[in-house]
């Protein structure tokens, strides 16, 4: 047979909730109770509140640059909803705060982080999470290198879920990591948020892929592509995705198709490249909005409940904030301390000194070219 198909794939795009709150009662067959929806929904509105006032921190001068997880929350809560706290490690990148503080983040650390300080990323030792990635991509080797010891340790009901952007995805780190779990057969999900936009970069000019799932074909990994804005199909999908990897099916890649509502960073002005109408489209698609949909067509939310919900926002927001700015100032040695396990000699002395003796400039030689100069 000299000329025959070797390979056939198709992607699947999943949608169990959609724009109008309407359901489809068998796809979300077991998935979601309604507690658990109304659960995710309150997690949800937190998490946009927190995003308002990490804005106004980072206008008014008190925090520097901030990415809003606005419009792309449901990625976040679904998905962590379907790991297992204090089991699963999260790796994320920094788009996932609500995913963080469900898996027990103390949600001042957000704030502390993107105010400069450091111990916002010295998590509690039970809480299986690893620091905010700013670089791109580079953390997804590092699931990859938690998902691999897991499974050297024989820790069969154990997995790891990473996140990343679109952008991401042309990383070459992205494509060793994806290699590797393949090979290596380890328990990772891979969970690209495509919002469309890698920074002021549209996907259709970083890529020419029509779907950015069907990059995970290459690796032989299970891929699926779904509504982001729709908490019950990510959640399926991540249920699945972790199912496989805990009975031994080794990683897979989902896709959630989502939106920032906001810009990139607040150091962003998307409206220097994005259509307003696009913008306007994707609000609609809000999914705080449908889930609320939702929720009120099945009488289990009214306005009394989300005034509720509001105020109780609110609250948690302002503990949150006076739990930010209220912590002591850190020291020039804890920048040294929470870099290595044991510090090098060399860096005791820079630290005990604050001078910078071991990187070649001995403080003895001071002076000695004036003094050569005045000796010419």
């Amino acid at each position: 047979m000299p000329h025959h198909t070797v390979f056939e794939a198709k992607i699947e795009h999943l949608q169990i909730l959609d724009e109008d709150g309407k359901l489809d009662k068998k796809l979300a067959k077991n998935t979601l109770s309604n507690d658990q929806v109304i659960h995710l929904y309150e997690q949800m509105r937190i998490c946009r509140e927190l995003d308002e006032i990490a804005f106004k921190l980072q206008r008014s001068g008190r925090m520097g640059t901030y990415p809003q997880n606005k419009g792309q929350e449901a990625n976040a809560v679904g998905s962590a909803l379907a790991m297992v706290k204090g089991n699963d490690w999260v790796v994320p990148s920094y788009r996932e705060n609500a995913a963080l503080f469900m898996h027990g983040m103390p949600m001042h650390y957000v704030l502390q982080y993107w105010m400069g300080d450091e111990r916002g990323s010295k998590f509690p030792e039970d809480v299986n999470i690893t620091p905010l990635s700013v670089p791109i991509g580079t953390h997804m080797l590092h699931a990859t290198g938690i998902a691999w010891a897991m499974k050297q340790r024989k820790e069969a009901d154990r997995a790891v879920i990473t996140y990343f952007g679109d952008g991401a995805t042309s990383e070459g780190d992205f494509h060793n990591a994806m290699n590797f779990a393949s090979v290596m057969q380890v328990p990772t999900i891979f969970y690209c948020q495509n919002n469309s936009w890698a920074i002021s970069l549209p996907r259709e000019q970083q890529m020419n892929s029509a779907t950015v799932a069907q990059k995970a074909i290459a690796y032989d990994m299970p891929t699926i592509q779904v509504d982001g804005n729709d908490i019950f199909a990510v959640y399926k999908a991540t249920q699945d995705a972790r199912t496989r990897a805990i009975e031994g099916g080794g990683p897979s890649f989902i896709e959630g198709v989502t939106y920032r509502l906001a810009d990139h960073t607040t150091a962003d002005d998307a409206r220097r490249y994005r259509d307003q109408a696009e913008v306007d489209a994707w609000v609609e698609k809000d999914p705080l909005i449908r889930t609320r949909k939702y929720m009120e067509s099945i009488d289990i939310w009214n306005d009394t409940k989300q005034e509720e919900l509001e105020s109780r926002a609110k609250t948690i927001v302002k503990e949150v904030l006076d739990a930010a700015i209220s912590v002591t100032t850190p020291t020039s040695a804890e920048f040294f301390n929470d870099m290595y396990a044991d510090l090098p000699r060399d860096l005791q002395i820079q630290r005990d000194t604050m001078r910078t003796t071991s990187i070649g400039r001995n403080p003895s030689q001071i002076g000695l070219k004036a003094q050569a100069v005045e000796t010419h």
